[in-house]
């Protein structure tokens, strides 16, 4: 557990070991279920995760949970420490919580919560769970990372028309109505099943709504049970689909950073970045003519 946290800790933070680590694990990776729960801040996301964390521990099966945080404008660390939440599986040895931050990065995911998702399947953990920050339609990036997404919702707060957004409705496999127990939640259901019967055919099973609540474990055992379903059946061939878009996307994001970096080492090191920019800003040179003028002095060995 200390070495795949100390591995965790050193993707997160960049260090020039991170790309061997990650190198190292690769291979072993791609076994794993990946569950994605995602929604609005105050649904109950955190608690739902550690319902499915004892579903899933009662039938014996090591749970990696990745729960990324915004983040601290002071540390650049996650703020809401999700493990504060889960404190039933702080200190089982079955279960790994890391809590992450967005650096800033506004899909809802980190890049390097990516990396800590293959850190864990190559540790062996299966299913992990990636719980978001809860920002909203910013989160779709959620869906390049896992197998099956749970849009999480609470009546009563005006989710009804959050989910409506494209962003959110696109990335759904499954609805969860939490918090169900208060009045609102019928009418949510319904306009749920409304919004679903008039979105356009794609080709992908029509996603289904269920109902929890979460803090007295009503509704989690079905909750369960259609995740398993759903990639064993109807999203099987999603699943695959899912897998191949998430090795491209992270393919172009680490060679985008690593083509940033090659460029800013070599061709920006000997003007320097803060003269391009006070340049700029000093409206002496736009910011399309200075991307130019650097790349016309960038050499790709």
């Amino acid at each position: 557990m200390r070495a795949l946290a100390r591995a965790i800790s050193l993707v997160e933070d960049g260090a020039p070991e991170a790309a061997a680590i990650l190198r190292e694990a690769f291979p072993r990776t791609g076994r794993a279920l990946v569950v994605g729960l995602t929604g609005a801040p105050g649904a109950g996301k955190s608690t739902l995760v550690d319902r499915l964390v004892a579903r899933y521990r009662s039938e014996r099966r090591r749970v990696g949970v990745v729960a990324v945080d915004p983040s601290s404008a002071f540390s650049g660390g996650a703020i809401l420490g999700d493990r504060v939440r889960m404190q039933e599986h702080a200190t089982d040895p079955g279960v790994f919580i890391r809590s992450m931050a967005t650096r800033g990065h506004l899909g809802g995911l980190s890049r390097a919560a990516s990396d800590a998702i293959d850190l864990l399947d190559a540790a062996g953990f299966d299913p992990i769970l990636v719980e978001t920050v809860g920002v909203g339609q910013d989160e779709i990036e959620v869906a390049r990372a896992a197998d099956v997404v749970a849009v999480i919702l609470v009546p009563g707060m005006g989710d009804d028309i959050q989910a409506i957004k494209a962003g959110i409705l696109e990335i759904a496999d499954l609805f969860v109505i939490n918090k169900s127990d208060r009045p609102e939640a019928d009418r949510l259901a319904a306009d749920l099943q409304a919004m679903l019967t008039l979105a356009p055919e794609d080709g992908r099973p029509r996603p289904g709504v269920f109902r929890t609540v979460a803090l007295r474990d009503e509704g989690v055992p079905e909750l369960r049970e259609a995740i398993s379903s759903f990639v064993t059946g109807a999203g099987a061939g999603q699943r695959e689909r899912r897998r191949r878009d998430r090795a491209e996307a992270r393919f172009l994001a680490v060679l985008s950073e690593r083509l940033l970096g090659r460029v800013l080492e070599t061709a920006v090191r000997s003007e320097g970045i803060n003269a391009i920019v006070e340049e700029i800003a000093g409206r002496r040179i736009d910011p399309y003519t200075a991307s130019e003028r650097v790349l016309e002095r960038v050499v790709i060995r």
